[in-house]
């Protein structure tokens, strides 16, 4: 291991052997019995196994203070990665080096014992870390102070809200005192105030020479936090450097070059996902500056239903990921429902962006739930061809080039 490297990866590879023999199930007693009777009956049957590699002869090296973003596609291996580093699961084979004290917060409910209270779980997670009672008593103040949940701090855990034990659980990990810091999509619970302060906390932390693994699919608080970042793909490292690299590589594999993209096969967020975007298809591609941007897009549902309240938001962020545009069906008060997979929802917007590479977000409401969302999951190039008539668009400032008037009055 280096001077400066905390932590060492080489050659890590997990191994899974996964049972391809379903088990079947009933809604009804009648069809869980004769359910029960056929698998009982399977278990005396050769067994259907698939190898399967969560991770695949990864090797890399972290320095101390490092803050670094682990990306990839859902099933890349990021949280089989975290997990091993955490110690909570062992590789099969490679071996992992870690030079300093670990606290990692890998999902809401992991970490605190659920029929202690608040203030019981902050000192076990103290004690685990090795920490004295005397050093927790200094820390205590402000950990609870920072998690803003004073009122429930003598209430069992298991009574938390899924904010407010991810308010209190991250708090405890920021706060107390370990080399490592390991998050894994935990703050996509919180609200937005609060994601802010804990990326402000962890910017923080990282100065006095604390070392952050941070895995999320939100880019913008990737390249908030991260000075650098890593990109798993179907359990293998792909790419390592500096995090617009790392995005770029990643979104690289996601551009349209033509008018159709299918969505089912993008990374999506955890929601209810009853009802999931399909499919974007745009009236012209590639876009031209100053063209509209015209396509449409289709839903997948999961469940025969009928979907009441579609509320359709559609983000277009820049090459560092900050929203240039923001549209939806409820600015301008059209309410749709869904009950058939073929129907269409067609966007019109008016294009003034500068030539360069857009990414999308992609938001859906329906039931008054979220369904689905897709963060930064495709981009598109608006290619030169200024209407206005400017030779060089390169020397445009700003993200936008407004519409515009200038006359001379006598």
């Amino acid at each position: 291991m280096g001077n400066n490297s905390i932590i060492k990866v080489e050659g890590l590879s997990k191994h899974y052997l996964l049972n391809k023999q379903s088990t079947l199930k009933s809604d009804t007693l009648y069809g869980n019995v004769i359910n029960g009777l056929k698998n009982l009956k399977n278990i005396t049957q050769k067994r259907q196994t698939e190898d399967f590699w969560a991770l695949q002869d990864v090797s890399f090296e972290i320095q101390q203070g490092d803050r670094v973003g682990v990306i990839g596609r859902n099933g890349a291996g990021k949280s089989t990665l975290l997990k091993i580093l955490s110690r909570i699961t062992p590789p099969t084979k490679g071996r992992v080096e870690i030079n300093g004290r670990l606290a990692s917060l890998l999902e809401v409910g992991t970490g605190f014992h659920g029929d202690l209270s608040g203030r019981e779980n902050i000192y076990l997670n103290g004690s685990i870390l090795g920490m004295s009672k005397a050093d927790i008593d200094r820390k205590f103040d402000e950990i609870v102070s920072f998690s803003e949940i004073e009122a429930f701090i003598d209430t069992p855990v298991k009574r938390y809200s899924s904010g407010m034990y991810v308010r209190l659980a991250f708090s405890v990990a920021a706060h107390l005192e370990q080399e490592i810091l390991i998050l894994d999509e935990v703050l996509a619970v919180g609200d937005s105030i609060f994601q802010k302060k804990c990326i402000d906390k962890l910017n923080s932390v990282s100065k006095e020479g604390r070392t952050v693994l941070f895995v999320s699919h939100n880019f913008a608080a990737i390249e908030s936090l991260c000075n650098t970042a890593i990109l798993l793909e179907k359990g293998r490292l792909v790419a390592q450097g500096s995090v617009m690299d790392v995005f770029n590589n990643y979104n690289s594999n996601y551009k349209m070059s033509s008018r159709t993209f299918n969505l089912l096969e993008l990374d999506r967020t955890e929601h209810a996902r009853q009802l999931l975007f399909s499919k974007i298809v745009f009236d012209e591609m590639p876009i031209r500056f100053g063209s509209s941007l015209n396509f449409y897009v289709q839903f997948k549902s999961v469940l025969n239903k009928k979907f009441k309240g579609i509320d359709i938001g559609i983000n277009i962020c820049n090459q560092n990921y900050q929203t240039i545009y923001h549209v939806s069906n409820r600015f301008i008060n059209s309410i749709f429902d869904h009950d058939d997979d073929d129907q269409k929802y067609r966007f019109e917007i008016e294009n003034n962006l500068k030539p360069g590479d857009y990414f999308l977000i992609l938001f859906l409401r329906a039931d008054e739930m979220i369904q689905d969302v897709l963060m930064y999951s495709i981009s598109f190039e608006i290619l030169d061809g200024n209407p206005y008539g400017f030779e060089d668009s390169s020397q445009l400032q700003g993200a936008v080039l407004p519409k515009f008037k200038l006359e001379l009055l006598k």
